[in-house]
């Protein structure tokens, strides 16, 4: 009797996850285009890219590639977007793996993004200025330094690390079926969207409106969400190649953008990174992770040119 009801408590429990799973996905729908147009489709290597097109085609390309995190998508740009695409012909894709492009079950990996950003540079742009935030900025570093064709390079705090070891239980966990979608739903909460943003995101608060949690929440309740970042925050996504040196063989002109106040990667680290780059240091006050999102006018004249190097 005792096994037997251990049974169908363990099946209620089961079939509650699931339902709650299902329920939370049906409340996400289908998210709005990141940067409040029309996004076009990349077919690349079995994936559908969603990526937004914007500005005039005979100006210089830009390229604009988020960083990367469990409601990473080229959202990221919104506050700069416009402004930007009145002077360049601006390409910003979502990720594979993130945002409104396709989210397969794979295993992801710094080599695939690698990849990936050095095949959408051959196919859909000329030369063109590349600006990458975080973990990204090191793919695309990586990319530039096997030979993709960039004129400029633009790196928002760039990392090479985001946690410490690689834990492959955490990876298996979070890709289970049920389970392994509730805790990523416990991950990608509202509340903790919000606090993340808090903590390392932006350092005026009041940016991290209802809109702005509401849209990234959606993002994350989509079919398979959970693959990319399960790689992510179990430290599958961090390259073994020291950014250091990565940089140090990069021949193309670099700027590094910086905000003062993130914690987690400290000014003195951005100092270091323009050194081994022989790169431009430009430090934004009263910013975190993200001066773009920010501090729009002013990185838009950083991307052209009009900002001096920081001391």
């Amino acid at each position: 009797m005792k096994l037997r009801n251990l049974i169908v408590g363990a099946g209620l429990g089961v079939g509650a996850v699931a339902g709650a799973n299902r329920l939370l996905a049906d409340r996400a729908g289908t998210p709005s285009p990141p940067l409040g147009r029309a996004t076009e489709a990349y077919r690349w290597r079995g994936f559908d890219i969603a990526y937004t097109e914007a500005g005039d085609p005979a100006d210089p390309d830009l390229l604009l590639l988020h960083g990367i995190n469990a409601a990473g998508s080229s959202a990221e740009f919104e506050a700069c977007f416009d402004e930007l695409a009145d002077h360049y012909h601006v390409l910003a894709p979502d990720l594979p793996g993130f945002g409104l492009s396709d989210r397969p079950p794979l295993m992801y990996s710094p080599s695939l993004y690698v990849t990936f950003i050095a095949d959408f540079l051959r196919d859909r742009t000329e030369e063109p200025t590349v600006v990458a935030s975080s973990l990204t900025a090191a793919y695309t570093a990586m990319a530039v330094e096997q030979g993709a064709a960039v004129e400029e390079l633009v790196l928002v705090c760039p990392t090479d690390r985001t946690v410490p070891g690689r834990r492959v239980w955490l990876r298996s966990l979070l890709r289970t079926p049920l389970v392994g979608e509730a805790v990523f739903n416990l991950i990608a909460s509202e509340p903790s969207l919000r606090y993340f943003q808090r903590d390392h995101g932006v350092y005026d608060t009041r940016l991290i409106d209802e809109e702005w949690t509401t849209y990234r929440w959606q993002l994350t309740h989509q079919p398979g969400a959970r693959y990319a970042p399960a790689s992510f925050v179990s430290g599958f996504l961090d390259p073994e190649e020291e950014l250091r040196d990565v940089l140090a063989g990069v021949d193309v002109p670099t700027t590094i953008a910086w905000g003062r106040d993130v914690e987690m990667l400290p000014v003195e680290r951005g100092h270091e990174l323009a050194e081994a780059a022989d790169a431009r240091l430009v430090v934004f006050d009263d910013a975190l992770l993200l001066p773009h999102y920010e501090h729009p006018g002013e990185f838009v004249d950083l991307v052209r040119g009009r900002l001096e190097a920081t001391a």
